[in-house]
């Protein structure tokens, strides 16, 4: 079955695709586009816009969003934050990652809600705020030339 949201940008699937894309961009695994794309489906929401938006983590910005959240998840958690210097070996993975997963996750996982939950209301906001201009711009245009 076809379903037009998936294809077409309308305020709804607009603001629906900002919301995957950017709690899946937030997601520390491989196959961001994967999760993104199902959810999109799932939802009705526009495919190519939620599979875009994953790229907000990439090669430059990932380091940054990811301290970040691990900063974020280690003081909500009430752990010390250990400086991390980061080595892409097994051996790291193996020793490093499994003592900081639970404040990293838990702050991927708020980021990701709060990403999400902005990046919604925004589009939301800002479509509906476009459509009143637009709206009062034509009224006023008929009111200055009624014919």
């Amino acid at each position: 079955m076809y379903e037009p949201n998936l294809w077409h940008i309308n305020r709804t699937s607009t603001a629906k695709a900002f919301a995957i894309g950017l709690f899946s961009a937030m997601v520390p695994l491989p196959g961001q586009m994967f999760i993104a794309a199902i959810v999109a489906v799932r939802w009705r929401a526009n495919l190519p816009l939620s599979v875009t938006l994953i790229f907000v983590t990439n090669p430059l910005t990932m380091p940054v969003i990811y301290f970040a959240a691990y900063q974020l998840g280690a003081t909500i958690l009430d752990t010390p934050v250990n400086p991390i210097e980061f080595e892409m070996t097994w051996s790291w993975f193996g020793e490093r990652l499994g003592a900081i997963w639970e404040p990293f996750l838990l702050g991927c996982l708020l980021m990701g809600i709060a990403a999400a939950t902005l990046g919604y209301f925004a589009i939301d906001l800002l479509w509906r705020w476009r459509v009143v201009d637009q709206w009062e711009k034509r009224a006023a245009k008929r009111r200055k030339n009624p014919y």
